[in-house]
């Protein structure tokens, strides 16, 4: 297929919301974007809110990386010119929502799915879940469409359909009473299932038939909803004018490595952050905390994201190498930033299930999960004394969080980065902490808005990178300062059992 792009219109694009969440929009999203891949089109991606797991899916589906749009972190016009050069050389952006189409921390509805699609100027699609209705699907689509009529919603996707019997009353009480146009109806099916964990969905860096799950789902959304009707609504955007936001300074100076923990037991990175490391002067360097026994030779610095440790630890304890390599190189005053599942793995244990792992240890404390998240949505910090890098940015510092783990059995004598204005953090006051030039946080940052954390942490790197902190050889012998256990043969705890989400 050609380009869908029309001279003039800017870049087609589709919102994708839901009247609530687990409608299935996400799976329906995974379907229209590798769908779309399919046919040639180049798909752009973005994810609302704050989020790892969905936007991991997406990057499989369209092949492009997904970027995530937050009104807590970022500002209208930063919103406009992420979506705006992210989806310049596309021929269609998707836009997946979060929860409900109207559902948002403000009662006034201004940090909605609504208000971005608004921001955007982008045609909503609704995905309905319609199990247990028929004729009452009118009255919600009635009010939807009264409730804020500016909204552009421009047709639905009925979704876990049991029958053509179900359908038919279904589209006939959209015809009847609403003039919504029916873009597809999506059978129930086992086929459209993703595993889900405490977290939602299975990471998509984790789940081995991930391609193949897609490819699955794709060929049922296909062949269920109207494809060319759905590209003639994103052709229907009208433009906006791109907003000019200044330009940060081009790094000339000396590169940085930083090593950077990638495998299915961490996986949690926004693209921003780790180009804005990249434009920092540092360059990522890959590696597996399951795999790899050493740390990357010449790293300066280390970065450890979320992800799912607790699932992973019976072979993260069982790298005893790797273990050392990071607890020698933290107590040597490598400079290192941990986010979460970080936090976790730097800690002396984690336990969870009954089980007890132990962990690297640079952190005096252990980590305990629980049934009930400790901590779950945004969260608002203020830098202490104690922060460790340069630059201090404005009075308070928009992240987020979303962990069922405790940090526990912690020193009275804690330093932490962060006074918790909002959210939980680590002790519900405090979160964020320093020991020797390691940051360790439940917080998730994201490096936009008036904090670009990646320029910080990489301007704290070139301040210490020249101090030798570990061997640079591979292979070379790390002696390490604390105890060291005995590796485990126990497998993983097993993943939850599987659940319809489409």
């Amino acid at each position: 297929m050609t380009s869908v792009r029309k001279e003039g219109t800017g870049t087609p694009r589709l919102f994708m919301s839901a009247a609530h969440k687990s409608s299935g929009k996400t799976i329906v999203s995974l379907g229209l974007a590798a769908s779309f891949r399919t046919l040639g089109l180049a798909v752009q991606p973005f994810k609302k809110g704050p989020d790892f797991i969905d936007p991991l899916w997406l990057t499989k589906s369209a092949g492009r990386s997904c970027r995530n749009l937050d009104f807590h972190t970022m500002g209208n016009d930063e919103i406009r010119a992420c979506f705006t050069r992210h989806s310049a050389s596309a021929d269609v952006a998707i836009i997946e929502g979060n929860k409900g189409c109207f559902d948002g921390v403000a009662t006034d509805g201004h940090d909605s799915a609504a208000a971005l699609a608004r921001l955007l100027a982008a045609p909503v699609v609704l995905v309905i879940d319609t199990e247990g209705m028929t004729r009452g699907i009118a009255p919600l689509l009635v009010g939807y469409r009264a409730f804020e009529p500016d909204l552009n919603i421009a047709g639905i996707i009925l979704n876990k359909v049991s029958g053509s019997r179900h359908e038919s009353k279904l589209r006939q009480a959209v015809e009847t009473y609403t003039d919504f146009p029916v873009l597809g109806a999506i059978r129930r099916s086992p086929q459209l299932v993703v595993r889900e964990r405490h977290l939602g969905l299975v990471p998509a860096n984790e789940a081995a038939a991930a391609e193949a799950a897609i490819e699955q789902i794709a060929s049922i959304v296909a062949s269920q909803v109207d494809l060319s009707a759905l590209l003639n609504i994103a052709r229907t955007a009208p433009p906006f004018p791109a907003p000019s936001l200044p330009n940060r300074p081009v790094w000339c100076g000396r590169r940085r490595r930083i090593g950077i923990a990638s495998d299915p037991a961490f996986g949690f990175y926004y693209p921003d952050d780790l180009e804005g490391l990249s434009a920092a002067g540092c360059d990522p360097v890959f590696f597996s905390t399951l795999i790899d026994r050493r740390l990357p030779p010449d790293v300066d610095g280390l970065f450890l994201g979320g992800g799912f440790p607790e699932v992973h630890m019976a072979a993260l304890e069982a790298n005893v190498e790797l273990r050392r390599d990071v607890r020698t190189a933290v107590r040597a005053g490598m400079p290192v930033y941990a986010e979460c599942g970080g936090l976790m793995y730097l800690s002396r244990s984690i336990s969870w299930q009954g089980e007890n792992r132990a962990m690297v240890g640079a952190i005096d404390a252990d980590a305990v999960m629980h049934a009930r998240p400790q901590g779950k949505g945004y969260v608002l910090l203020a830098e202490t004394e104690n922060a460790p890098w340069p630059d201090r940015p404005c009075d308070t510092i928009p992240a987020h969080e979303f962990h069922y783990a405790s940090i526990e059995n912690l020193g009275a004598d804690t330093r932490f980065a962060y006074k918790v204005l909002r959210g939980h953090g680590i002790t519900g006051r405090a979160d964020g902490i320093v020991t020797g030039r390691t940051l360790a946080s439940f917080s998730h940052l994201r490096g936009v808005g008036g904090h670009p954390w990646p320029h910080r942490f990489a301007a704290f790197v070139h301040d210490t990178a020249s101090a030798p902190v570990v061997s640079r050889n591979r292979g070379a012998k790390i002696h390490g300062t604390a105890e060291e256990v005995n590796p485990s043969s126990s497998p993983a705890p097993p993943l939850n059992q599987p659940r319809k989400v489409a």
